[in-house]
């Protein structure tokens, strides 16, 4: 079957969070918990000129994330019992009766997506709505997303004008491969940038 995963146009997004909150209600997650997360990202400055005025190269921009369903998971290889798999649409979930909760893929995952809840004993994640799309509707996040800025699906029916993921604060996407394509904005950085900082680093920690 097609490898499915996410996409998500920079241009379109307007950082109000409807996909974050969808994701948490759909799936009955704690406040502090969520399997999608946006973050504000920001930077810039201010400079004075000789006469006076003051002009700016200040800019902001958002990026909406959740598992990656990379083609190279780290968490499936750290998995000490084959919990954390690939299932047949290349989707990486977690079989919950094999899982110890002994969370080495919370630990290697350079997105930070999968997250051992300790009340029910092992790692919880993004299916990618899995029931919702055998339903033959779209995952909460994309179906919440007013700005129609996520789209999900096989890769090869993604919207044109995506490239895979490479923006700050996301990780080199030669590292995992991941099934995640951005249409970048004008203020996105490249991963590893330093000229830009999480100004919401609270919430998404």
């Amino acid at each position: 079957m097609a490898q499915y995963g996410f996409y998500f146009d920079a241009t379109r997004c307007t950082g109000c969070k409807t996909c974050e909150a969808a994701c948490r209600d759909y799936h009955d997650l704690p406040l502090e918990l969520s399997y999608r997360h946006v973050y504000e990202l920001e930077g810039g400055s201010w400079s004075q000129a000789a006469d006076g005025t003051w002009t700016t190269d200040s800019y902001t921009y958002y990026t909406s994330f959740a598992c990656s369903h990379c083609t190279n998971p780290a968490c499936t290889h750290v998995c000490p019992t084959g919990a954390m798999h690939k299932d047949d649409d290349g989707i990486v979930s977690v079989d919950s009766h094999r899982c110890i909760g002994c969370g080495y893929c919370e630990l290697a995952c350079p997105y930070g997506n999968p997250h051992v809840d300790r009340d029910k004993g092992h790692s919880v994640k993004c299916d990618g709505c899995a029931e919702r799309v055998a339903e033959g509707k779209a995952p909460a996040c994309v179906e919440a997303c007013s700005m129609r800025a996520l789209s999900f699906g096989p890769m090869d029916s993604l919207p044109s004008g995506g490239v895979p993921a490479a923006v700050a604060p996301l990780p080199d996407p030669s590292v995992t491969t991941p099934n995640f394509l951005i249409k970048a904005c004008a203020s996105s950085q490249p991963c590893g940038s330093t000229s830009c900082v999480v100004a919401n680093a609270a919430e998404v920690k």
